[in-house]
């Protein structure tokens, strides 16, 4: 662990076999976890939490302060699951006194340049390709993929296993499960291959289908196409978990592609 060409605050907590290479920088408040590796020229600050196994490119920024106006130096933390990729250059901001903390889970694999705003929260097994911007407060689901250059507007949610187009511009919520591509964002299907490799069985593959063929294909808007739902298909976990993003969507669901 010892490398004389970095700066590491005595009072970081740093696993035994951490590697870290030349002219990182480690403030204190820092925890990383065992078996991590930190490239050169890595700038860590203050409050962020490494888990064990990551591998840390060179140029990344971890816990800056948010650029966020209403940060007033409040005690807040930025958190990285195990096993995680952080490639070159990307940026993850802490959190404000809103949630406290940004996260971003296990096995996800973060390309270089991507930005991770204050207080969003970021799930496992997520893929965020080259140069992914996410504004403060977003919500990104369990082994959701976003395309390179999607931006993605503050306080926006996006559902599990959602795979969204490289470029897209999200300022609504990606409901589960979905596809989206085009502009304005729309729906564009399930994500089928991705449900399949996930181990999702063709009868609950053709249940997701069947319940967004409501949402977006029946010209009922959405609240009856809930009724509908509700009313002629049988409770499963997919319906459940759609039904309830859709009802606790604060922006709204993105629109179907001839609406």
């Amino acid at each position: 662990m010892k490398q004389p060409l970095a700066y590491i605050h005595p009072e970081a907590k740093i696993a035994s076999n951490v590697v870290i290479e030349p002219f990182v920088t480690i403030d204190k408040n820092v925890v990383i976890g065992e078996g991590t590796h930190i490239g050169s020229n890595v700038t860590i600050m203050e409050g962020a939490r490494i888990g064990k196994n990551c591998k840390i490119f060179p140029g990344a920024v971890i816990s800056a302060v948010p650029q966020d106006l209403k940060f007033k130096g409040e005690d807040s933390l930025a958190i990285i699951g195990d096993n995680t990729t952080l490639r070159e250059c990307v940026t993850v901001n802490r959190g404000t006194a809103s949630k406290g903390s940004t996260s971003i889970g296990d096995n996800c694999l973060v390309m270089a340049y991507c930005h991770v705003a204050h207080d969003c929260v970021v799930g496992n097994n997520v893929i965020m390709s080259n140069v992914t911007q996410l504004a403060g407060e977003v919500v990104v689901g369990d082994w959701a993929v976003i395309g390179g250059g999607t931006m993605i507007h503050q306080f926006t949610h996006v559902g599990p296993h959602v795979m969204i187009q490289g470029g897209s511009k999200v300022n609504k919520d990606i409901p589960p499960f979905v596809k989206a591509a085009r502009e304005p964002i729309s729906y564009c299907g399930i994500n089928s291959v991705g449900l399949r490799r996930r181990g999702f069985t063709n009868e609950q593959i053709r249940d997701i289908q069947e319940i967004y063929r409501y949402i977006y294909l029946s010209r009922m808007n959405t609240s009856m196409a809930i009724e509908h739902i509700e009313a002629e298909m049988p409770a499963t976990k997919e319906r459940d978990e759609i039904l309830l993003f859709v009802r606790n969507s604060p922006r709204g669901i993105m629109k179907g592609y001839f609406e």
